[in-house]
């Protein structure tokens, strides 16, 4: 059975985009593979962060895996701090890492740009999201466009190691989302919708009431037009919709059209909205059973151990490889 390795910021709450474009099939991919799912709360501090807050959402995103539908017999979900392999590896990463590289890392520019003065950390964190991924001997990442950069970096610094070392990982290859699976902003159509949005209407997140959904889906922006057809160029935000409403009834796009002809905007809006409602409403359900019981923590406790035991091994052959420490057998 082939090994994925997925790893998610516990920085504000899981939006729709993330539910479709990840989680939903995270939950599909755990019968086929041997999945790793990381809150990787490390990566989180590259910037500041209130740590009450922190903690409160590293609970909440694991909760929210749960709910979803990963299941902790078939997959290991653990919290990235509480495996200290990560952090180790990912120095030794680093310093086989060039600053060239990491200047060119797209998302370092972006977050860096008109900053007086940003965080050491958010140059060198790349090394650390590539030990995350070979501590597993991962086979697949699955990721969206804008993490493509860095998989090709984790595949540079693998066969570096080995080259350099010993032949101990394996090389990852990049597993980009199903067609369809890009939500974007319901306030922005041709802007991906995200977490970090600081338009609130912007996202519908998994845990938004049924008033604030329904509130958010009858002002997204659409078009003048008022006919319900799916033309991405043209009408991006009706389209955007359509594949919500697609997704989640199963139902394809043209059998949608066809229901909607003669009828406007706020019809279809309204529909949508409750479509939308009935999926969130048994993971919120859910999610709020497990955030009040001792069960999420246990779930959390076994993936740690897990976790553990396996990154421990890789680590031990880094160290061998690198000739760190003492020899070991």
């Amino acid at each position: 059975m082939k090994t994925i390795f997925s790893g998610i910021q516990p920085s504000g709450t899981i939006t729709l985009g993330n539910y479709i474009g990840a989680m939903k099939q995270f939950v599909e991919l755990q019968n086929e593979y041997q999945c790793y799912f990381c809150i990787v709360d490390q990566h989180a501090i590259t910037v500041p962060q209130d740590r009450l807050e922190l903690r409160k959402n590293i609970r909440s995103l694991a909760a929210l895996y749960i709910a979803c539908g990963i299941d902790p017999e078939k997959a290991t979900l653990f919290i990235q701090s509480e495996v200290p392999a990560h952090a180790q590896a990912g120095w030794m990463m680093q310093c086989i890492s060039y600053i060239g590289e990491l200047e060119r890392m797209t998302q370092f520019k972006d977050k860096s740009a008109g900053k007086d003065a940003v965080s050491a950390a958010l140059l060198t964190y790349p090394p650390l999201m590539v030990a995350d991924i070979l501590l597993y001997s991962t086979d697949l990442v699955p990721v969206g466009e804008d993490q493509k950069q860095h998989i090709e970096l984790t595949r540079d610094l693998a066969e570096r190691f080995n080259n350099k070392y010993n032949d101990i990982f394996k090389i990852p290859e990049i597993r980009l989302p199903q067609v369809g699976a890009r939500i974007m902003s319901l306030q922005e159509p041709n802007k991906k919708m995200s977490k970090s949005d600081p338009n609130t209407k912007a996202t519908i997140t998994l845990l938004d009431d049924p008033k604030q959904i329904e509130k958010k889906i009858k002002s997204a922006v659409t078009d003048s037009e008022g006919i319900v057809k799916y033309d991405k160029e043209n009408k991006p935000g009706i389209s955007n919709l359509l594949s919500v409403y697609s997704i989640f009834t199963g139902r394809s796009i043209s059998d949608i059209e066809q229901e909607y002809v003669g009828k406007g905007y706020g019809d279809f809006k309204g529909d949508l909205a409750q479509v939308v409602i009935r999926e969130l409403e048994p993971i919120q359900k859910k999610y709020h059973e497990l955030m009040e019981s001792s069960e999420l923590d246990e779930i959390l406790d076994q993936g740690a151990q897990k976790a553990n035991a396996v990154a421990n091994k890789m680590l031990k052959k880094m160290e061998n490889a690198m000739g760190l420490g003492r020899k070991r057998k």
